[in-house]
């Protein structure tokens, strides 16, 4: 496979497509050149955050003897300089798409742009990135849960609503979830090196337990649309992939096998999505 695709995490890809079509689909009558826009915004900002982990973690040598995905800059399958490059023009197309998106809308979204830009570098960039502090959760939740979806739907209408609101919880949570099956792979060794993640911070068991916490929120929060539109309740379809992920994670699953489990949540989250975008639009 090309090593930038591999670079790029297609797995983590669908937490930047689902808030993107679950916003868009709330909308009424949706304006598609928008919605295109916004999908490139939300799928450049995540490749560009998956490149600028690899070489923020990568040039600090924390992602030595990493269980996960390949890193581009730990394999030495490219140059950390490449590596950077793809990160910025990644945030560079992030950003064309974005101020042509805030010029059919509202400019205030340029400022929302810069800031997910500088989100999306600080996490595992500069002198004191958030990621090593155990603040990544909280990060994801709020950019690719609560801006992304409400975002989405505000470039469709012009407003920001309560049910915009209620949406953004479940894909927030089902990212938020990704990210801990990521972090709780890595936790001994980024113990090792004093990168201070969530999971680091909570230890194995009590990470488990919040990737559980993470599963019965997203679902809950799913079937409580029911109160936008009763064919949400078809989000209960998927509780039995949702028990069947929790139960692997809570039973101890461990190294490499939770590669498939992030592969699998990353699923259950695009499934979540489209069902919901589906009953939306019904």
């Amino acid at each position: 496979m090309n090593k930038w695709i591999l670079g790029a995490r297609i797995k983590t890809l669908p937490a930047a497509i689902s808030p993107v079509i679950v916003g868009t689909s709330l909308a009424d009558q949706i304006n598609f050149r928008n919605a295109l826009l916004a999908l490139i915004v939300s799928l450049s900002l995540q490749i560009a955050v998956n490149y600028a982990n690899d070489y923020s973690d990568g040039v600090r040598g924390t992602d030595s003897n990493r269980i996960g995905p390949t890193r581009l800059v730990a394999s030495k399958l490219a140059a950390a300089g490449s590596v950077k490059n793809a990160s910025f023009i990644s945030f560079f197309i992030a950003m064309i798409a974005g101020t042509v998106l805030a010029l059919n809308t509202s400019i205030w979204l340029i400022a929302v742009g810069f800031i997910s830009i500088l989100a999306a570098w600080g996490y595992t960039g500069g002198k004191k990135p958030y990621g090593y502090l155990g603040f990544g959760e909280l990060a994801v939740f709020v950019f690719f849960g609560l801006v992304a979806t409400v975002g989405s739907y505000y470039v469709q209408v012009e407003q920001v609503s309560s049910d915009a609101l209620l949406l953004s919880i479940p894909m927030g949570s089902l990212s938020c979830a990704i990210l801990v099956i990521n972090n709780l792979r890595d936790l001994h060794q980024d113990n090792l090196v004093s990168k201070q993640t969530m999971a680091v911070k909570l230890g194995e068991k009590n990470t488990r337990i919040f990737y559980l916490l993470l599963l019965v929120l997203a679902q809950v929060s799913a079937a409580a649309a029911a109160s936008i539109n009763n064919y949400a309740l078809f989000t209960l379809l998927w509780l039995p992939l949702t028990y069947g992920v929790g139960k692997q994670v809570f039973s101890g699953t461990s190294g490499s096998e939770l590669i498939t489990i992030l592969g699998k949540t990353s699923r259950l989250q695009f499934l979540v999505a489209m069902t919901l975008a589906i009953s939306l639009s019904i």
